[in-house]
């Protein structure tokens, strides 16, 4: 498949491929060197809040009320008086419990429990009723009181961020990343730390994604022994997946949302590269990284969108805009004939076709992109020792990648059991003068984006469909936007997920389309393990 040679350079770097011809998804979990964190100890997680999560009872009524509910409706549930946003966050509280560590159901998708969460959602219940007793009209299309996971790169300034790595189990900064201060300024309730692949996937190598040495394997709920999570921000879809919280934020170099998402038949987007402040969150590379949120649908998605910090309305507050009048009739877009391979992808577009679009036919060559790696390696070079001189906790000032391979090597057998070549790799690249390497990097990306805009003239597209992380790489080096949606599930069970790419900073455009095609198929059913 020409697609797969091509993008090879992408598909282990910063993500992992979810294309089983290219890495093998349906391993048994046995042949993973390492299931359960060495680390963490699932009551320790919890903190002074055990006891009530613990001791917490939900109804059936509360689980009809939220398991799979998009934030409006749990917003219109909770005004109406039927459950608080204390019940709300005890509830994904005791499902993490119940699921995520030390049992047959387990998923690893967890690291940290914020102390502050119970206190966040106790604010949120006082301002509704104050808003109630205010007489103000309410806002169903708010993340106030929305329980909400970030992926462990992302500070925070009451729980470490450690991107899984042991080396990082102290770095609890004095500071939250600026789209933490957002989600909190919005009022929403950070409930913890999301697993990923250890410092996003640019560390081992050869591991399997969802690992870290602090948050162990994290694996998949449509298949815990089968399906592949997906990386780099692995926990994040998973927990999004698994209704451990109203949605998750990731990041992206390179398909960490792309693919995780797909993986796990979540929505996930990749904004244009600058929507949000990368401000606070561990970096591969400040010239490609972006945070990005992964939920349950697309209204929830453009909900958290608004309350990360977009430049741009996709919905207004009154949630005017719903998504209901989305439509694809007459949209113009490309596709690539290789993809064509998977049956979902077939039945997409024929349904993509009925509701008016005009698809294209696009031949498979792509850009080479030759030098990714370089450009991943010589920016965390430069990027990680930037972060560590004002961003971390003040231990790690004057630390590089050097010196985490070296505190790893004292105990190789916890913190690195599939070794540490990408890193190894970021120190052997040969030095580039600032002027040099800033011309190869947008010598790259000049070529991405003359590629896809030549298509876009010459057949007037809107933009561009794919699968997956397929075309992650393209649409990273291009800043391009890029929203997957779920597509449906193979005979075996896994996830797939349709992935619409969007010129740069056209990015109101994805969730139109999302949506319009996420109503006509709805496509998504969580994973029968997890419904009680």
């Amino acid at each position: 498949m020409k697609y797969l040679l091509l993008f090879l350079p992408f598909l282990f770097i910063a993500c992992k491929s979810s294309d089983t011809k290219v890495q093998t998804s349906s391993n048994d979990f046995r042949t993973f060197k390492v299931i359960d964190s060495m680390y963490l100890v699932k009551e320790d997680i919890f903190g002074d809040l055990l006891d009530e999560v613990v001791s917490f009872r939900e109804s059936e009524k509360l689980k009809e009320l939220i398991l799979e509910k998009s934030i409006p409706e749990i917003q219109e549930a909770i005004a109406s008086g039927q459950f608080s946003y204390r019940e709300l966050t005890l509830f994904y509280l005791k499902r993490i419990y119940r699921y995520d560590r030390e049992n047959k159901k387990s998923l690893n998708s967890i690291i940290a429990i914020n102390p502050n969460a119970l206190k966040q959602a106790d604010a949120a219940d006082q301002d509704l009723a104050y808003s109630k007793q205010q007489g103000e009209d309410l806002s169903y299309y708010t993340v106030k009181g929305m329980p909400i996971l970030l992926k462990d790169n992302i500070n925070t300034d009451d729980m470490p961020t450690t991107a899984g790595a042991a080396a990082l189990l102290d770095n609890t900064t004095l500071q939250n990343a600026k789209i933490v201060n957002n989600l909190r300024q919005e009022g929403a309730v950070i409930l913890g730390k999301a697993n990923l692949s250890e410092w996003a996937y640019f560390f081992c190598g050869d591991c399997p994604s969802g690992y870290s040495a602090v948050g162990g394997q994290t694996l998949n709920p449509y298949g815990r022994r089968t399906i592949d999570t997906g990386g780099s921000s692995s926990g994040s879809g998973v927990s999004v997946a698994a209704n451990f919280a109203v949605a998750a934020i990731g990041t992206e170099t390179s398909g960490s949302i792309l693919s995780p998402s797909s993986q796990n038949s979540v929505v996930g987007y990749k904004p244009t590269t600058g929507t949000f402040s990368g401000s606070g969150i561990i970096p591969i590379s400040s010239y490609l990284d972006t945070a990005g949120p992964m939920t349950k649908n697309v209204m929830d998605n453009a909900i958290l969108t608004q309350a990360l910090g977009a430049p741009y309305d996709v919905i207004t507050a009154s949630g005017t805009n719903n998504f209901q009048e989305a439509s694809l009739k007459g949209v113009r877009f490309g596709v690539w004939t290789s993809f064509k391979e998977n049956p979902l992808y077939v039945q997409a577009l024929t349904n993509i076709e009925k509701a008016g679009a005009v698809l294209i036919e696009l031949d498979d060559m792509r850009p080479q992109l030759n030098g990714f790696l370089k450009l991943l390696n010589a920016d965390m070079k430069n990027d990680l020792p930037a972060y560590f001189s004002g961003l971390s906790n003040p231990k790690y000032r004057g630390w590089d990648v050097e010196k985490v391979m070296e505190w790893n090597k004292k105990d190789s057998i916890k913190t690195m059991p599939y070794g540490q070549k990408l890193f190894q790799g970021i120190i052997d690249e040969p030095t580039i003068s600032e002027e040099d390497f800033w011309k190869f990097k947008t010598d790259m990306t000049t070529k991405v984006k003359e590629y896809f805009e030549d298509y876009i003239k010459r057949h007037d597209l809107s933009g561009f469909i794919s699968i997956n992380n397929y075309t992650a790489g393209a649409a990273a080096a291009a800043f391009f936007p890029a929203m997957t949606v779920p597509m449906g599930y193979d005979d075996k069970g896994q996830p797939y997920g349709l992935t619409f790419i969007a010129p740069n900073e056209e990015d109101s455009l994805l969730f139109n389309w999302a949506a319009a095609y996420e109503r006509m198929t709805q496509h998504r059913v969580m994973p029968k393990e997890y419904r009680n």
